[in-house]
Order: C-alpha cells, then structure tokens, then sequence
C-alpha cells in the first residue's frame, strides 16, 4: 500500500518518541536506528529523515553524542540518552498514550453512531 500525504505526517510526528525509545535501553549510531525502525513497518525512516532528528535532539539537549571508532571505516556517532532526554521521553509516552487512547474513544463513538 502506497503511503498517503496522511501517513506521512502521522509517522514524522510519532519518529521522534520512536527513537527516544530506541536510545532508552542503549546508545547507538544513525544506521542502526534505522535498521530498527525498519522493523516496525511504517514507522521505517531513511537516513535523510533520522539523521537531521538526531541533529536536532543533539542541539536540543536529549541526545549526548560521541565517536567510537569503527573497525570497518571511520568513526561513528553513537548517541544516547540525557537526563533531559529521559524526561522527554517520559513527557512524551504519556502524551502518546493520552491521544492514543482519545482516538481509540473517538472511533469507537463513531462506529456506534454509524
């Protein structure tokens, strides 16, 4: 199925929560954050949409960065979690269960009134 206009803003919307996620347990560099969106299916992203995220959670405070280096090529830029970070991930799971359940609320009051 073809994303629409409309999947395409829900997922950038939701790709930031996604990635704090993934950063919570342990760090990691771009290319591995991608492998792992990949595996959720529409929230799968390429390295133009996650890296400049990445960026700007960096300059935002919620990622920390640094290189290790990297026995197949130059070193990579392992991020991972702040303390802000981790703050921000919580504010923004409670957020996300919030609105995911309205929506559930609101479709279910839809399908009874059809």
């Amino acid at each position: 199925m073809a994303e629409t206009e409309w999947t395409s803003q829900l997922r950038r919307g939701v790709l930031e929560l996604c990635v704090l996620r993934i950063l919570r347990d342990k760090p990691n560099y771009g290319y591995e954050i991608v492998t792992a969106l990949a595996e959720f299916g529409p929230l799968s992203a390429g390295e133009n949409t996650v890296y400049p995220l990445l960026r700007r959670l960096k300059t935002e405070r919620y990622l920390e960065g640094y290189a290790v280096e990297s026995p197949t090529g130059p070193p990579r830029q392992y991020f991972r979690l702040s303390a802000r970070g981790r703050q921000h991930l919580t504010d923004l799971q409670t957020e996300w269960t919030e609105m995911a359940r309205a929506v559930e609320r609101c479709l279910g009051k839809g399908a009874k009134n059809d």
